[in-house]
C-alpha cells in the first residue's frame, strides 16, 4: 500500500513541482489584477474564508503564477496540492486501469491546500467530473483550502455538471482582465531587469522598443514576453542593439504576421455567436429583437476593431447591411461600454476569446 502511494506521489511530483520563479514578490500588481492578488494573499494569510476562491482569465493572464504563488507561500507550513486538470486526470485514468482506485482517493484527499489549475479540461469528462466533485467534497469537509483556475467563469464553463458549477460559485469568484498599458510597460520592465540579473547582461532597449511591444501585444502575456525573450535573444546572438520600432518589426516579423492573419470578419461572427448561443444564419438575420440586435451591434464594432475592412464591406458581411448601420452599431456599443458594465464585460471577454 505505502510502495503504491509513494509511486503515485512521486509521478505527481515531477509533473507538477512548484516554480519557484513564480512567486508574490515578482508578480506585477495592476488594475486589473489586483483583486486577485489581494484575495490570493489574504488565503495564505488565512485572514479569509474564500473556500474555494476561483480565478478565472484569459490564456497567458498570470492565473498559473498567482496559483504557484499561493502554493509556495503555503507549503511551508502545509501539505499543498498543485496539479494541473489534465494531470489531475491522467492519474485518474491510470488509476482505473490499475485497479488502483482507493490509493488515488486516499493521495489526493489528503492535502491541507488542494490546488487545481485550469479546470476547463474536465468539460465533457464525466467520470473525470464525478471523481472531481467527490474529492472536492471530501477536502471541503476536512477543512482544506481550494484554490481553483479556469479559463472561463463557473457559470460560463459548459458540460460540467451543474453541481460542479454550483461547488465552483461557493466561495470567491475573481477574474484576471487583460492588462491596460501601464501594466504591460510594468511587466515588460520587470522581466527585462530578471533577464538582465540572470544573464549578467547590459543590453539597451529604448522607451520605444517597450512601447512597441506593450502596444502589439496586448491579448497575451505570455505571448508579450516571448516577444521580448525574441529581441534579447537577437541583441545576444548577432552582437547588436535594438532601439528602433523598425528593427522590432523585421525581428518580430512573423510574430506579427502570424497577429495580423488571425482575426477577420468570419471569426469574428462565429466567435460573437458562440458566446451569445447563437446561430450564424441568427446573427445574420433581418429580426430586430434585443437578444439579437445587441449581438449583432457587438459583432460590428469588433470587425470595425479588428479588421481592416470598410464600412460598407463589413455590412456586406452582415446580410449587405447599409454602412449607416454599421456607423450605428459601433457608435452604440461605445456608448453602452460606458453606460452598462455588463456589456462591457462580455465583451471584454469575447475579445479575449478572438486572441486564443
Amino acid at each position: 500500500f505505502e510502495k503504491k502511494v509513494a509511486s503515485i506521489e512521486d509521478s505527481v511530483l515531477n509533473y507538477n513541482r512548484l516554480n519557484s520563479k513564480h512567486n508574490f514578490d515578482n508578480f506585477v500588481v495592476g488594475s486589473g489584477n489586483q483583486l486577485a492578488y489581494t484575495a490570493a494573499q489574504k488565503i495564505c494569510e488565512g485572514t479569509s474564508n474564500y473556500n474555494p476562491l476561483f480565478i478565472y482569465g484569459g490564456v497567458g493572464m498570470g492565473k498559473t503564477h498567482l496559483l504557484n504563488a499561493i502554493g509556495i507561500k503555503m507549503q511551508k507550513n502545509l501539505n499543498v496540492m498543485f496539479i494541473s486538470a489534465e494531470r489531475f486526470m491522467y492519474h485518474f485514468v491510470r488509476s482505473i486501469k490499475s485497479k488502483d482506485m482507493v490509493n488515488f482517493k486516499d493521495f489526493f484527499r489528503k492535502a491541507n491546500v488542494f490546488i487545481i489549475d485550469d479546470i476547463q479540461f474536465v468539460r465533457g469528462k464525466e467520470i473525470v467530473q464525478e471523481e472531481f466533485f467527490h474529492t472536492f467534497n471530501s477536502l471541503m469537509d476536512r477543512g482544506s483550502q481550494i484554490v481553483i483556475s479556469s479559463d472561463r467563469s463557473p457559470s460560463s464553463l459548459d458540460r460540467i455538471q451543474d453541481r460542479i458549477k454550483s461547488r465552483l460559485s461557493g466561495g470567491l469568484v475573481v477574474d484576471i482582465q487583460s492588462p491596460d498599458y501601464e501594466l504591460r510597460i510594468k511587466i515588460l520592465q520587470k522581466k527585462f531587469e530578471e533577464i538582465q540579473t540572470t544573464f549578467g547582461e547590459n543590453i539597451n532597449l529604448s522607451k520605444e522598443v517597450f512601447d512597441f511591444i506593450a502596444s502589439e501585444f496586448q491579448s497575451s502575456l505570455r505571448e508579450m514576453i516571448g516577444a521580448l525573450n525574441r529581441l534579447l535573444a537577437f541583441v545576444r546572438l548577432t552582437n547588436t542593439e535594438c532601439t528602433t520600432v523598425s528593427q522590432c518589426k523585421v525581428i518580430l516579423k512573423d510574430l506579427l504576421d502570424d497577429k495580423a492573419k488571425i482575426i477577420n470578419v468570419e471569426i469574428i461572427q462565429k466567435v460573437v455567436a458562440n458566446y451569445f448561443h447563437l446561430s450564424i444564419q441568427e446573427l445574420l438575420s433581418p429580426r430586430r429583437s434585443r437578444s439579437l440586435a445587441r449581438p449583432r451591434q457587438i459583432a460590428m464594432y469588433l470587425a470595425k476593431k479588428y479588421t481592416t475592412k470598410s464600412l460598407p464591406e463589413i455590412g456586406r458581411k452582415f446580410s449587405n447591411r447599409d454602412h449607416t448601420t454599421v456607423i450605428h452599431a459601433v457608435k452604440k456599443v461605445n456608448q453602452l461600454m460606458l453606460a452598462d458594465e455588463y456589456i462591457k464585460k462580455n465583451i471584454i471577454e469575447i475579445k479575449k476569446k478572438l486572441h486564443q
